[in-house]
Protein backbone atom coordinates (compact mmCIF):
# COMPACT_ATOMS: atom_id res chain seq x y z
CA UNK A 1 0.00 0.00 0.00
CA UNK A 2 1.38 3.34 -1.39
CA UNK A 3 1.66 6.39 1.20
CA UNK A 4 -0.90 9.28 0.32
CA UNK A 5 -3.39 6.62 -0.93
CA UNK A 6 -7.29 6.49 -0.08
CA UNK A 7 -6.61 2.92 1.66
CA UNK A 8 -3.41 4.30 3.73
CA UNK A 9 -5.09 8.10 4.55
CA UNK A 10 -8.32 5.62 5.78
CA UNK A 11 -5.70 3.47 7.61
CA UNK A 12 -4.11 6.27 9.32
CA UNK A 13 -7.58 7.94 10.49
CA UNK A 14 -5.62 11.31 10.07
CA UNK A 15 -6.35 13.94 7.39
CA UNK A 16 -5.46 17.07 7.01
CA UNK A 17 -6.83 19.95 4.85
CA UNK A 18 -4.87 21.57 2.85
CA UNK A 19 -6.81 24.83 4.22
CA UNK A 20 -4.79 24.77 7.36
CA UNK A 21 -1.88 24.16 6.09
CA UNK A 22 0.84 27.62 4.91
CA UNK A 23 -1.10 29.66 2.37
CA UNK A 24 2.42 29.67 0.80
CA UNK A 25 1.86 26.00 -0.61
CA UNK A 26 -1.66 27.19 -2.55
CA UNK A 27 0.17 30.25 -4.32
CA UNK A 28 0.95 29.75 -7.82
CA UNK A 29 4.57 30.15 -7.75
CA UNK A 30 5.38 26.93 -5.51
CA UNK A 31 2.99 25.56 -8.77
CA UNK A 32 5.19 26.57 -11.24
CA UNK A 33 8.20 25.16 -9.65
CA UNK A 34 5.46 22.21 -9.16
CA UNK A 35 4.59 21.98 -13.27
CA UNK A 36 8.31 22.06 -14.15
CA UNK A 37 9.28 19.13 -12.21
CA UNK A 38 6.28 16.80 -13.60
CA UNK A 39 7.10 17.88 -17.07
CA UNK A 40 10.41 16.92 -16.93
CA UNK A 41 9.61 13.60 -14.85
CA UNK A 42 6.95 12.79 -17.30
CA UNK A 43 8.78 13.20 -20.53
CA UNK A 44 12.46 13.30 -19.99
CA UNK A 45 13.16 12.34 -23.60
CA UNK A 46 12.06 16.32 -24.12
CA UNK A 47 15.16 17.99 -25.15
CA UNK A 48 15.02 20.72 -22.33
CA UNK A 49 14.67 24.53 -22.75
CA UNK A 50 13.28 25.27 -19.65
CA UNK A 51 16.49 24.32 -17.25
CA UNK A 52 18.58 27.39 -15.80
CA UNK A 53 21.50 25.09 -14.95
CA UNK A 54 25.15 25.26 -15.73
CA UNK A 55 26.51 22.83 -18.57
CA UNK A 56 27.75 19.21 -17.68
CA UNK A 57 30.54 19.50 -20.09
CA UNK A 58 33.51 20.54 -17.96
CA UNK A 59 32.85 18.63 -14.89
CA UNK A 60 34.40 15.13 -13.43
CA UNK A 61 34.03 13.91 -10.20
CA UNK A 62 37.86 13.80 -9.89
CA UNK A 63 37.80 17.66 -9.00
CA UNK A 64 36.09 16.94 -5.79
CA UNK A 65 38.79 15.27 -4.67
CA UNK A 66 41.22 18.03 -6.16
CA UNK A 67 39.31 20.89 -4.92
CA UNK A 68 39.35 19.28 -1.14
CA UNK A 69 43.16 18.78 -1.54
CA UNK A 70 43.90 22.09 -2.70
CA UNK A 71 42.02 23.82 0.48
CA UNK A 72 43.93 21.33 2.73
CA UNK A 73 47.02 22.62 1.55
CA UNK A 74 45.88 26.21 1.48
CA UNK A 75 44.56 25.82 4.76
CA UNK A 76 47.77 23.94 6.18
CA UNK A 77 49.97 26.65 4.69
CA UNK A 78 48.70 29.31 6.23
CA UNK A 79 48.51 27.96 9.57
CA UNK A 80 45.00 27.36 9.42
CA UNK A 81 43.18 25.95 12.48
CA UNK A 82 46.96 24.98 13.95
CA UNK A 83 47.55 21.49 11.76
CA UNK A 84 46.12 18.66 10.41
CA UNK A 85 43.85 17.85 13.80
CA UNK A 86 42.06 21.10 13.64
CA UNK A 87 41.71 20.78 9.40
CA UNK A 88 39.56 17.83 10.26
CA UNK A 89 37.51 18.89 12.75
CA UNK A 90 36.53 21.71 9.98
CA UNK A 91 35.59 19.14 7.80
CA UNK A 92 34.04 16.96 9.48
CA UNK A 93 32.29 18.60 12.64
CA UNK A 94 30.04 21.36 12.80
CA UNK A 95 31.03 24.58 11.35
CA UNK A 96 31.06 28.21 11.99
CA UNK A 97 27.54 29.79 11.45
CA UNK A 98 28.94 32.14 9.28
CA UNK A 99 31.17 30.25 7.01
CA UNK A 100 34.44 28.83 7.04
CA UNK A 101 35.75 30.36 3.97
CA UNK A 102 34.48 33.70 4.16
CA UNK A 103 37.79 35.04 3.65
CA UNK A 104 38.90 32.86 0.72
CA UNK A 105 35.26 34.42 -0.61
CA UNK A 106 36.50 37.87 0.43
CA UNK A 107 39.25 37.41 -2.08
CA UNK A 108 37.69 36.49 -4.74
CA UNK A 109 35.20 39.25 -4.85
CA UNK A 110 38.15 41.47 -4.62
CA UNK A 111 39.53 39.89 -7.51
CA UNK A 112 37.00 39.08 -9.97
CA UNK A 113 34.35 42.18 -8.94
CA UNK A 114 36.38 44.67 -7.16
CA UNK A 115 34.54 44.48 -4.06
CA UNK A 116 36.28 45.07 -0.99
CA UNK A 117 34.80 42.83 1.76
CA UNK A 118 35.06 42.45 5.08
CA UNK A 119 35.41 38.58 5.64
CA UNK A 120 32.99 39.27 8.67
CA UNK A 121 30.33 40.72 6.82
CA UNK A 122 30.23 37.51 4.96
CA UNK A 123 27.59 35.13 5.67
CA UNK A 124 27.72 31.88 3.70
CA UNK A 125 24.77 29.85 2.84
CA UNK A 126 22.99 26.88 2.11
CA UNK A 127 22.90 28.19 -1.72
CA UNK A 128 21.85 31.75 -2.45
CA UNK A 129 18.11 30.82 -1.98
CA UNK A 130 18.98 30.43 1.89
CA UNK A 131 20.82 34.23 1.76
CA UNK A 132 17.72 35.71 0.49
CA UNK A 133 15.62 33.87 3.16
CA UNK A 134 17.52 35.12 5.76
CA UNK A 135 17.50 38.66 4.55
CA UNK A 136 13.74 38.63 4.39
CA UNK A 137 13.32 37.24 7.70
CA UNK A 138 16.17 39.80 9.35
CA UNK A 139 14.97 42.95 7.50
CA UNK A 140 10.94 42.21 7.64
CA UNK A 141 9.36 41.81 11.40
CA UNK A 142 5.81 43.27 11.05
CA UNK A 143 2.97 43.38 8.66
CA UNK A 144 3.74 46.63 7.44
CA UNK A 145 6.93 45.62 6.00
CA UNK A 146 7.15 45.05 2.28
CA UNK A 147 9.62 44.20 -0.31
CA UNK A 148 9.66 45.42 -3.75
CA UNK A 149 11.33 43.69 -6.88
CA UNK A 150 12.21 44.32 -9.89
CA UNK A 151 9.52 42.26 -12.57
CA UNK A 152 9.33 40.02 -13.45
CA UNK A 153 11.60 38.50 -11.52
CA UNK A 154 13.66 34.82 -10.05
CA UNK A 155 10.49 32.44 -8.95
CA UNK A 156 13.01 31.81 -5.67
CA UNK A 157 12.45 35.63 -4.08
CA UNK A 158 9.26 35.14 -4.32
CA UNK A 159 8.85 31.88 -2.52
CA UNK A 160 10.86 32.84 0.02
CA UNK A 161 8.95 36.05 0.59
CA UNK A 162 5.81 34.26 0.55
CA UNK A 163 6.94 31.77 3.25
CA UNK A 164 7.83 34.55 4.85
CA UNK A 165 4.29 36.07 4.58
CA UNK A 166 5.89 38.90 3.21
CA UNK A 167 4.07 40.85 0.51
CA UNK A 168 6.37 41.89 -3.34
CA UNK A 169 5.43 44.78 -4.88
CA UNK A 170 5.96 44.66 -8.59
CA UNK A 171 8.62 47.34 -10.29
CA UNK A 172 8.56 48.15 -13.95
CA UNK A 173 11.58 47.29 -16.28
CA UNK A 174 12.10 48.01 -19.94
CA UNK A 175 15.05 47.13 -22.13
CA UNK A 176 17.83 49.16 -19.84
CA UNK A 177 16.86 46.76 -16.43
CA UNK A 178 14.36 48.67 -13.95
CA UNK A 179 12.64 51.46 -14.61
CA UNK A 180 13.39 53.80 -11.67
CA UNK A 181 11.04 56.45 -11.63
CA UNK A 182 8.39 53.46 -11.62
CA UNK A 183 10.46 52.24 -8.28
CA UNK A 184 10.26 55.81 -6.78
CA UNK A 185 6.36 56.08 -7.03
CA UNK A 186 5.95 52.41 -5.72
CA UNK A 187 8.34 53.25 -3.21
CA UNK A 188 6.27 56.68 -2.30
CA UNK A 189 2.78 54.78 -2.54
CA UNK A 190 4.10 52.23 -0.08
CA UNK A 191 4.75 54.45 2.29
CA UNK A 192 1.60 56.94 1.65
CA UNK A 193 0.18 53.69 2.59
CA UNK A 194 1.56 53.31 5.58
CA UNK A 195 3.69 50.74 4.30
CA UNK A 196 7.27 50.23 4.89
CA UNK A 197 9.61 49.27 1.65
CA UNK A 198 12.53 47.29 3.11
CA UNK A 199 14.24 46.72 0.09
CA UNK A 200 14.07 46.23 -3.63
CA UNK A 201 15.71 42.68 -5.25
CA UNK A 202 17.09 42.84 -8.96
CA UNK A 203 19.40 40.56 -11.24
CA UNK A 204 20.98 43.67 -12.82
CA UNK A 205 23.49 41.49 -15.34
CA UNK A 206 21.46 39.18 -17.42
CA UNK A 207 18.73 38.64 -14.94
CA UNK A 208 16.62 35.45 -14.88
CA UNK A 209 14.02 35.55 -16.38
CA UNK A 210 14.72 38.39 -18.96
CA UNK A 211 18.38 38.36 -20.15
CA UNK A 212 18.44 42.51 -18.92
CA UNK A 213 21.00 43.99 -17.89
CA UNK A 214 21.38 47.59 -16.63
CA UNK A 215 23.56 49.81 -17.89
CA UNK A 216 26.13 51.94 -16.28
CA UNK A 217 24.33 55.24 -15.94
CA UNK A 218 21.57 53.09 -14.28
CA UNK A 219 23.26 51.95 -11.87
CA UNK A 220 24.66 54.94 -10.66
CA UNK A 221 20.75 56.31 -10.93
CA UNK A 222 19.83 53.78 -9.22
CA UNK A 223 22.09 53.98 -6.19
CA UNK A 224 21.70 57.93 -6.02
CA UNK A 225 17.69 56.98 -5.72
CA UNK A 226 18.43 54.50 -2.91
CA UNK A 227 20.44 56.93 -0.99
CA UNK A 228 17.50 60.13 -1.48
CA UNK A 229 14.84 57.69 -0.64
CA UNK A 230 16.56 56.00 2.20
CA UNK A 231 16.24 52.25 0.55
CA UNK A 232 18.41 49.11 0.66
CA UNK A 233 19.00 47.26 -3.08
CA UNK A 234 19.24 43.68 -2.66
CA UNK A 235 21.61 42.64 -5.64
CA UNK A 236 21.52 39.18 -7.10
CA UNK A 237 24.69 38.60 -9.22
CA UNK A 238 24.37 34.75 -10.44
CA UNK A 239 25.05 35.47 -14.45
CA UNK A 240 27.61 38.34 -13.94
CA UNK A 241 30.47 36.23 -15.11
CA UNK A 242 28.82 34.55 -18.59
CA UNK A 243 28.58 37.69 -20.95
CA UNK A 244 30.07 38.61 -23.97
CA UNK A 245 30.03 42.05 -23.95
CA UNK A 246 32.39 43.90 -21.63
CA UNK A 247 31.95 43.29 -17.83
CA UNK A 248 30.16 46.43 -16.00
CA UNK A 249 30.84 46.60 -11.99
CA UNK A 250 27.92 45.65 -9.92
CA UNK A 251 26.49 47.60 -7.74
CA UNK A 252 27.79 46.58 -4.76
CA UNK A 253 31.45 47.54 -6.36
CA UNK A 254 30.33 51.19 -6.75
CA UNK A 255 28.29 51.46 -3.41
CA UNK A 256 30.04 53.83 -1.50
CA UNK A 257 26.31 54.54 1.06
CA UNK A 258 26.15 50.91 2.06
CA UNK A 259 22.80 50.94 0.23
CA UNK A 260 23.61 47.43 -1.55
CA UNK A 261 22.95 43.75 0.21
CA UNK A 262 25.28 41.39 -2.28
CA UNK A 263 23.83 38.23 -2.59
CA UNK A 264 26.29 35.49 -4.67
CA UNK A 265 26.26 32.16 -6.09
CA UNK A 266 28.79 29.60 -6.77
CA UNK A 267 25.94 26.91 -8.24
CA UNK A 268 26.62 28.48 -12.01
CA UNK A 269 30.12 28.45 -11.75
CA UNK A 270 31.18 25.75 -9.48
CA UNK A 271 28.37 23.21 -9.20
CA UNK A 272 24.99 23.60 -7.85
CA UNK A 273 25.16 19.97 -5.99
CA UNK A 274 27.89 22.18 -3.57
CA UNK A 275 24.53 24.45 -2.29
CA UNK A 276 27.06 27.39 -1.68
CA UNK A 277 26.12 30.88 -1.61
CA UNK A 278 26.83 33.87 0.66
CA UNK A 279 25.71 36.92 1.65
CA UNK A 280 27.50 40.30 1.94
CA UNK A 281 25.56 42.61 4.59
CA UNK A 282 28.64 44.72 5.59
CA UNK A 283 25.26 47.69 6.60
CA UNK A 284 26.42 48.61 10.29
CA UNK A 285 23.33 48.25 13.08
CA UNK A 286 22.33 50.58 16.07
CA UNK A 287 21.36 49.80 19.14
CA UNK A 288 19.98 52.85 21.52
CA UNK A 289 21.58 55.13 19.43
CA UNK A 290 25.29 53.03 19.18
CA UNK A 291 26.62 50.67 16.49
CA UNK A 292 25.53 47.99 17.35
CA UNK A 293 27.88 45.11 14.67
CA UNK A 294 26.96 44.39 11.46
CA UNK A 295 23.72 43.34 9.07
CA UNK A 296 25.59 40.19 8.90
CA UNK A 297 25.60 39.30 12.39
CA UNK A 298 22.04 39.25 12.67
CA UNK A 299 21.84 37.14 9.58
CA UNK A 300 23.93 34.68 11.12
CA UNK A 301 21.92 34.39 14.55
CA UNK A 302 18.47 33.90 12.05
CA UNK A 303 20.68 31.41 10.06
CA UNK A 304 21.88 29.31 12.96
CA UNK A 305 17.76 28.99 13.81
CA UNK A 306 17.28 27.75 9.94
CA UNK A 307 20.31 25.68 9.01
CA UNK A 308 22.78 25.59 12.25
CA UNK A 309 25.88 26.09 9.15
CA UNK A 310 26.60 25.55 5.63
CA UNK A 311 28.15 21.99 5.13
CA UNK A 312 32.10 22.50 5.56
CA UNK A 313 33.04 20.07 3.14
CA UNK A 314 30.79 21.68 0.16
CA UNK A 315 32.48 25.31 1.48
CA UNK A 316 36.06 23.72 1.27
CA UNK A 317 35.49 22.14 -2.49
CA UNK A 318 34.31 25.72 -3.33
CA UNK A 319 37.36 27.07 -1.93
CA UNK A 320 39.69 24.46 -3.77
CA UNK A 321 38.43 25.67 -6.95
CA UNK A 322 38.73 29.45 -6.16
CA UNK A 323 42.49 28.62 -4.65
CA UNK A 324 43.32 26.84 -7.96
CA UNK A 325 42.02 29.78 -9.93
CA UNK A 326 44.10 32.30 -7.84
CA UNK A 327 40.67 33.40 -6.66
CA UNK A 328 39.22 34.41 -9.60
CA UNK A 329 35.90 32.49 -11.80
CA UNK A 330 36.22 34.46 -14.24
CA UNK A 331 39.57 32.27 -15.23
CA UNK A 332 37.84 29.58 -13.53
CA UNK A 333 35.00 29.36 -16.12
CA UNK A 334 36.17 30.73 -19.23
CA UNK A 335 35.56 27.78 -21.11
CA UNK A 336 32.11 27.65 -20.23
CA UNK A 337 31.88 31.18 -20.69
CA UNK A 338 32.67 30.63 -24.50
CA UNK A 339 30.51 27.50 -24.54
CA UNK A 340 27.55 29.58 -23.16
CA UNK A 341 28.47 32.26 -25.91
CA UNK A 342 28.03 29.92 -28.92
CA UNK A 343 24.68 28.63 -27.38
CA UNK A 344 23.52 32.04 -27.36
CA UNK A 345 24.23 32.62 -31.14
CA UNK A 346 22.95 29.63 -32.00
CA UNK A 347 20.00 29.73 -30.23
CA UNK A 348 19.41 33.51 -31.35
CA UNK A 349 20.73 32.72 -35.04
CA UNK A 350 18.51 29.17 -35.15
CA UNK A 351 15.34 31.55 -33.97
CA UNK A 352 16.28 34.39 -36.95
CA UNK A 353 16.24 31.55 -39.48
CA UNK A 354 12.71 30.03 -38.41
CA UNK A 355 10.97 33.00 -37.54
CA UNK A 356 9.89 36.07 -38.53
CA UNK A 357 7.94 39.45 -37.10
CA UNK A 358 6.13 40.03 -40.08
CA UNK A 359 5.58 36.17 -40.85
CA UNK A 360 2.13 34.61 -41.13
CA UNK A 361 3.09 33.27 -37.38
CA UNK A 362 5.08 36.60 -35.65
CA UNK A 363 7.52 35.68 -32.99
CA UNK A 364 9.67 38.24 -31.54
CA UNK A 365 12.50 37.67 -29.01
CA UNK A 366 15.10 39.70 -26.77
CA UNK A 367 18.54 39.47 -27.59
CA UNK A 368 20.43 39.38 -24.45
CA UNK A 369 24.61 39.70 -24.15
CA UNK A 370 24.92 36.89 -22.07
CA UNK A 371 23.31 34.62 -19.41
CA UNK A 372 21.53 31.77 -19.87
CA UNK A 373 18.30 33.43 -20.83
CA UNK A 374 16.23 35.08 -23.84
CA UNK A 375 12.36 35.68 -24.07
CA UNK A 376 10.02 35.08 -26.65
CA UNK A 377 6.93 36.77 -27.37
CA UNK A 378 4.27 34.66 -28.95
CA UNK A 379 1.22 34.87 -31.70
CA UNK A 380 -1.04 33.23 -29.15
CA UNK A 381 -1.62 32.53 -25.05
CA UNK A 382 1.01 30.54 -23.43
CA UNK A 383 -0.41 28.74 -20.28
CA UNK A 384 0.39 25.40 -19.05
CA UNK A 385 -1.48 23.00 -20.90
CA UNK A 386 0.70 24.42 -23.73
CA UNK A 387 3.65 23.52 -22.44
CA UNK A 388 2.51 20.07 -21.36
CA UNK A 389 1.24 19.26 -25.20
CA UNK A 390 4.92 20.68 -26.19
CA UNK A 391 6.22 18.55 -24.23
CA UNK A 392 4.22 15.31 -25.19
CA UNK A 393 3.79 15.65 -28.58
CA UNK A 394 6.55 17.80 -30.09
CA UNK A 395 9.54 16.79 -27.80
CA UNK A 396 10.08 20.11 -26.53
CA UNK A 397 10.18 21.62 -22.53
CA UNK A 398 10.03 25.70 -22.35
CA UNK A 399 8.81 28.21 -18.98
CA UNK A 400 5.88 29.70 -19.51
CA UNK A 401 6.59 33.45 -18.55
CA UNK A 402 3.22 34.04 -16.54
CA UNK A 403 4.91 32.17 -13.29
CA UNK A 404 7.54 34.97 -13.11
CA UNK A 405 4.97 37.97 -12.68
CA UNK A 406 3.26 39.01 -9.67
CA UNK A 407 -0.24 39.71 -10.34
CA UNK A 408 -0.52 38.53 -13.93
CA UNK A 409 1.39 39.28 -17.01
CA UNK A 410 3.85 37.63 -19.65
CA UNK A 411 0.31 35.35 -21.04
CA UNK A 412 1.96 35.31 -24.24
CA UNK A 413 5.51 34.71 -23.54
CA UNK A 414 7.84 32.27 -23.02
CA UNK A 415 11.69 31.54 -21.34
CA UNK A 416 13.91 29.75 -23.34
CA UNK A 417 16.96 28.93 -21.71
CA UNK A 418 20.60 27.53 -23.61
CA UNK A 419 22.34 26.83 -20.87
CA UNK A 420 22.15 23.10 -20.53
CA UNK A 421 21.98 21.79 -24.25
CA UNK A 422 24.49 21.42 -27.32
CA UNK A 423 23.90 23.26 -30.64
CA UNK A 424 22.69 20.02 -31.79
CA UNK A 425 20.01 20.07 -29.40
CA UNK A 426 19.43 23.70 -29.90
CA UNK A 427 18.78 22.49 -34.00
CA UNK A 428 16.53 20.10 -32.70
CA UNK A 429 14.91 21.46 -30.44
CA UNK A 430 13.67 24.75 -32.60
CA UNK A 431 12.62 22.82 -35.27
CA UNK A 432 10.53 21.02 -32.99
CA UNK A 433 9.11 24.58 -31.30
CA UNK A 434 8.23 25.35 -35.03
CA UNK A 435 6.08 22.56 -35.53
CA UNK A 436 4.26 23.31 -32.08
CA UNK A 437 4.09 27.04 -33.60
CA UNK A 438 2.84 26.33 -36.62
CA UNK A 439 0.11 23.78 -35.10
CA UNK A 440 -1.25 26.54 -32.15
CA UNK A 441 -1.84 28.97 -35.32
CA UNK A 442 -3.46 26.94 -37.41
CA UNK A 443 -5.78 25.33 -35.03
CA UNK A 444 -6.98 29.10 -33.46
Amino acid sequence: MTAGTPEAVDRLGLRLDAEDLHGSLRDPVMASMELLNEVSERYPEAISFAAGRPTDAFVEPEQIERYLAAYRRFATARGHGNGAERIQRTLFQYGRTKGVIHDIVARHLAVDEEIEADPEAIVVTVGCQEAMLLVIRTLCVGPQDVMLAASPYYVGFAGAAGLLDVPVLPVRTGSDGIDLEDLRRRIREARSRGLRPRGCYLVPDYSNPTGTRLGLATRHELLALAESEDMLLLEDNPYGLFGTDTRLPTLKSLDRAQRVVYFGSFAKTVMPSARVGYVVADQPVWRAGRPDGLLADRLSVVKSMVSVNTSSITQAVVAGKLIENDFSLATAVAAENRRYADNRECMLQGLAARFSAAGPAPVTWNIPAGGFFAVLTMPFTVDDDLLRRSAAEFGISWVPMRHFYAGGGGHRQIRFSWSSVTTDQIEEGLDRFAGLVQAQVEER
